[in-house]
Formats: structure tokens, C-alpha cells, sequence
């Protein structure tokens, strides 16, 4: 057989891209305020900003759309998800919302009170500003292996099982429920092992404390699962998927990223102990428990996208694809979060610009550079997105620096990843030019989002 491993799908329907010039680059980054998220899209040449709703749906999601029932209350797209989701998380009760994050506020209001602690692997940003938002500490305890990304581990994002329940003995009268997300966004966009999950459920049901997983990428879990974990190689990604799902009390979901759709997310829950008080919830901020913020053509498509998603040829082309471009990019002496996750490459800024410090920003300013360079828009993961400003001015910095190209479902093909590994190679060559940056206006929760920024001198 060929080695080349080709794009399972034959493309349709394109959008052009604009080319621009350094020089334009240079106006465009400064009136951003230089922060990237402010630029416009069609300033930006390829745009691995999120992989979350911006994958190209299928012509059967197209045509799904045409079936949408836009009922308000009832809507036969609202059963025709909800079987499709019942049939893959095997729980009963559920609830559509517009997107994840939407699923996590609508959860944490309904079941979480001020002073409790949700333990997780690692919490993502939103996830994070949801729960503080309302006083709740959200807590990472991430297995050391996650926090070092040099280091090979297959299961980079299992969670702490001993520092699990040492929290559980400590403060186990503050937990509502324990999370763990798959695959770990914060981390790389590393896996979860089927025999951690198992573990960390059990743990969980031996203290009495529901299980709920943050599954936005439970596919390309389940991927790695089967081609990492001794047992479940010959084991079909649904069956996988099944598994997984079966050690959950609950799950919260972005399905614009596993969903393969461009908006959407859901509440599944084993037991209606919760429901009353999610559906309450649900009405006040997103809608009609029957639509829950979506038109009913976005439950159609979603409906035919869980399933499009768990298809094992187009799973193996995407995880090839990261591996692929962390190929090139170690060529280029570039360091990254080995091994490569499933929807992303998280660069460690701290190997392309060692001598930085990390109160100027390393990944921020890799960040930069990379639009710069490359018209390439990817988003820092570290510490302008984990770090805090304190009371006193003072600020907290992240454990790691990484800036993290997030490649969107069925978009971009191999001559855009060698479009990327060759800007890096030219960013490799002129770093010891790079400029940090310091923050001149943030507010106070999710600052990367809109800070604004000006170059340290």
C-alpha cells in the first residue's frame, strides 16, 4: 500500500483565501491591539485559531439541514438527536444547548454552589471562567507527565488517581462531582486512557461522587484508545466509544469539534436527579429544553455530524495529520507537546525563544510572530490565558508556554501543513529578533480574549 495516507473525502465546495503582504501583517497585528483574536478572519491567510465550529460539514449534513423542524417546543429534530445520542452515550436524559460552554454554565449553575471544588485533568479556559465565576475552585490534577512535553507518555492526559483521592478524603464534602476531559485541550490534546477512566470512576463511586465527563473530542479519544491501549486494537471506535461513556453519570459536550458541525453543544445525564433544575436553567439562558438555543436544522446536521465523526478512516487521517506536521516541525528543531494530539500541535514556545522570560510572554509572542511571518493565526495557551493579575498587581504564569495550532474537520490539505512547517523553519531563523510583550488593558476574567498588548522595549 502507499505510504501516503490521503484525505478520506473528495472536496466539494471551496472559499478563497486573501493573501496579504508582511507589511499589511504588520498594520493589521498592530490595530488588533496585538492580540491576534482581534483580527478579522479574512485577514489571515490559514487560521488554526480553534478547531471548534470551523470544520467543513458534509454533503449529507447539507442535506440534513433541509429536514430542520423549527417547531419550538417538540420538534421532530429534537428526537432525532436525542436517539442519536442516547444510542451513543447510552444515558437517557438530554439537553441541546448552543455550545459547550453554554452546556458547562447552564450544569455548574444548576448543581454547583460557591465554595466547592471540581477536580479534572485540566480544566480548559472556559470551563475554568465558568466555574470561578460562580466561586467555584476548579482544581487540575493532570498526571506529571502531562505537565512535561518533551516527555513520551501514550496517555498524556489521565488524571492524578492519587491526588484524586487525597482531595476526596481532604474536601470531599465540596465536591459536587468529579470531571475529566477527553482529550485533554489544556495539555496538548493528549488522551485519556480507557483503564484511567475506569479507575477514576470507581474512585469516584467509592466516595459517592457522580462522574461527568467534558467529551468535545470523545472520538478522537477513542481513536487513540484503540491504537495505544493493549486490548482495543481490533475493537470498533463506537464500541470504544460506548465504553467510555458507560463509566459517565453525565457528559457535557462542544459539538462543534467532535459534532463535526459549526454550533451546538449538549447535557447527557444517566439519571433525572438533576434535571429539573438543568431544564430551569436551560429555559432562563438558552431556550425551550426541545431546542435549547439551536435551530432545528443545527440538531439535524449535529445528528448525522456524531456519527460522521466516529468513522475510523477519516479518525486515522486526522490524527495523521498533527503527527504529520509534528514530523516537519521537529525537523525544524521546533519543540512541541509530544506525542502529537489528536485536533492540534501545541508548540513550546519556550524552544523556539529560550531566553525570553516568561513575564514578557514567550507564547504570546511566538504567537505574534507566527502571523507575522506566515499570515498563520494559531492562540497561546499559557501564560496571558492561565495567568492571573492579583490583587496587589502582582501576577501568576503558567506552568507551560505553548501556542497551539488547532487544525479545523476537512478544511485545510498537506500543502498548508508544509506552508506551516516552512514558516516556522524561517521564524527559527530570525528568533533572536522576537520581542516579548507586556499587557496595557485586561479584563478580569478570559483576558487573552480581548487584552491589549504593546512590545516590551
Amino acid at each position: 500500500m502507499p505510504k501516503t495516507l490521503i484525505e478520506p473525502f473528495r472536496i466539494k465546495s471551496i472559499e478563497p483565501i486573501r493573501m496579504t503582504t508582511l507589511k499589511e501583517r504588520v498594520e493589521l497585528l498592530e490595530a488588533a491591539k496585538l492580540n491576534v483574536f482581534k483580527l478579522h478572519a479574512e485577514d489571515v491567510l490559514i487560521d488554526w485559531l480553534t478547531d471548534s465550529g470551523t470544520g467543513a460539514m458534509s454533503s449529507k449534513q447539507w442535506g440534513a439541514i433541509m429536514e430542520g423542524d423549527e417547531s419550538y417546543a417538540g420538534a421532530r429534530s429534537f428526537y432525532r438527536l436525542e436517539a442519536a445520542i442516547q444510542d451513543i452515550t447510552g444515558m437517557k436524559f438530554f439537553v441541546p444547548t448552543h455550545q459547550g460552554r453554554a452546556a458547562e454554565k447552564v450544569l455548574f449553575t444548576a448543581v454547583c454552589k460557591k465554595g466547592d471544588v471540581v477536580p479534572n485533568n485540566c480544566h480548559f479556559d472556559t470551563t475554568r471562567a465558568n466555574l470561578e465565576y460562580l466561586g467555584i475552585e476548579a482544581l487540575d490534577l493532570v498526571i506529571a507527565e502531562g505537565l512535561q512535553p518533551s516527555t513520551i507518555h501514550p496517555f498524556k492526559g489521565n488524571i492524578d488517581l492519587e491526588r484524586v483521592e487525597a482531595l476526596l478524603k481532604s474536601r470531599g464534602e465540596q465536591i459536587p462531582f468529579g470531571m475529566i476531559t477527553v482529550t485533554n485541550n489544556t495539555g496538548g490534546g493528549q488522551p485519556v486512557s480507557m483503564a484511567n477512566i475506569r479507575a477514576y470512576a470507581a474512585l469516584l463511586k467509592k466516595y459517592g461522587k457522580p462522574f461527568i465527563m467534558d467529551v468535545c473530542r470523545f472520538s478522537e479519544n477513542a481513536m487513540f484508545i484503540k491504537m495505544r491501549e493493549p486490548g482495543y486494537e481490533n475493537t470498533p471506535i463506537k464500541t470504544i466509544v460506548q465504553e467510555m461513556f458507560s463509566y459517565a453519570d453525565g457528559a457535557t459536550m462542544s459539538a462543534k469539534k467532535d459534532g463535526m458541525v459549526n454550533i451546538g453543544g449538549f447535557i447527557v445525564l444517566r439519571s433525572e436527579e438533576w434535571m429539573d433544575a438543568v431544564r430551569n436553567v436551560l429555559i432562563l439562558t438558552e431556550g425551550f429544553p426541545t431546542y435549547g438555543g439551536l435551530a432545528g436544522r443545527d440538531l439535524e446536521a449535529l445528528a448525522v455530524g456524531l456519527v460522521e465523526g466516529m468513522d475510523e478512516d477519516y479518525l486515522r487521517y486526522r490524527l495523521r495529520t498533527a503527527e504529520y506536521l509534528g514530523e516537519r516541525l521537529d525537523a525544524a528543531g521546533v519543540g512541541f507537546v509530544k506525542p502529537t494530539g489528536g485536533h492540534a500541535v501545541y508548540i513550546d514556545a519556550r524552544t523556539v525563544l529560550p531566553d525570553m522570560p516568561v513575564a514578557h510572554y514567550p507564547a504570546w509572542a511566538l504567537c505574534n510572530a507566527l502571523y507575522l511571518e506566515g499570515g498563520i493565526r494559531g492562540v497561546e495557551i499559557g501564560s496571558v490565558m492561565f495567568g492571573k493579575r492579583l490583587a496587589d498587581g502582582s501576577e501568576t504564569y503558567h506552568r507551560m508556554e505553548l501556542v497551539r495550532l488547532a487544525i479545523p474537520r476537512r478544511v485545510y490539505t498537506q500543502s498548508h501543513m508544509e506552508y506551516v512547517a516552512e514558516t516556522f523553519e524561517e521564524i527559527m531563523r530570525v528568533r533572536n529578533a522576537a520581542k516579548g510583550f507586556r499587557i496595557v488593558k485586561e479584563p478580569k476574567l478570559l483576558r487573552h480574549f480581548t487584552a491589549h498588548f504593546e512590545p516590551v522595549a
